[in-house]
């Protein structure tokens, strides 16, 4: 493991002893807020770095509250609290620390992020089966994982109002687009289709600004 690149979690428990005063009740809520932590990282963020720390609340109370956080179960990501007072949502869990890793760290290799029954997501995948370029494709209805990621990975080259359309396509690190962008890429002729609106500038496989149009289904 990467450990500059791991992405750190803290969970505060309620235990722990503080002068004269002492927890001696456990706290089903942790427990569970335990539970459910180590299987997400597990499960759904497997092969995603992360540094897993659990702490007694009562021991170092000051420091979750510094953070906003008081009451156990407590749960931050990069030391932003995601959670606290009840059992973990492990839905918010995978979005938070999927969107912390992207921002440590670049995507790689190439990837189409999409959905069934979308023909701009088939196109695609068949311009690079065609070219002979593997792929990993991204399911973002089935997969709540790389819906978090694309959605992480994409809001820097569109912004933050932007309407986020499928496929998202990245070749070997670099940002393409979509369906249309890919095509010209590798050489494809692509039909004109006024239906298809505009998006917003996004840099090019090349370092170049170039303005790009939806050529997808919303998400």
């Amino acid at each position: 493991m990467n450990i500059s690149n791991a992405v750190k979690v803290t969970v505060y428990r309620w235990a722990g002893e503080w002068g004269p005063f002492k927890i001696t009740i456990p706290c089903g809520e942790c427990s569970l807020t335990m539970d459910i932590v180590k299987d997400t990282l597990q499960n759904e963020l497997s092969g995603i770095p992360c540094e897993l720390e659990e702490r007694k609340w009562l021991n170092e109370w000051w420091k979750p509250l510094l953070h906003g956080a008081i009451h156990a179960p407590i749960v931050l990501v990069e030391n932003k609290v995601i959670g606290q007072g009840s059992a973990l949502n492990r839905g918010i869990l995978t979005e938070k620390i999927i969107q912390a890793y992207a921002k440590k760290n670049d995507i790689r290799g190439n990837h189409i992020f999409g959905k069934h029954n979308c023909p701009h997501c088939s196109r695609a995948k068949m311009y690079l089966t065609e070219s002979g370029i593997q792929y990993r494709y991204h399911d973002v209805v089935k997969e709540p994982r790389g819906l978090y990621e694309m959605l992480s990975r994409v809001r820097p080259f569109v912004g933050p109002k932007v309407p986020i359309t499928l496929p998202q396509i990245w070749l070997e690190g670099q940002y393409i687009g979509g369906a249309d962008q890919l095509a010209k890429l590798i050489g494809h002729q692509v039909e004109p289709n006024k239906d298809r609106g505009q998006c917003s500038l996004s840099p090019g496989p090349f370092g170049r600004a170039v303005n790009r149009t939806h050529d997808s289904h919303p998400t």
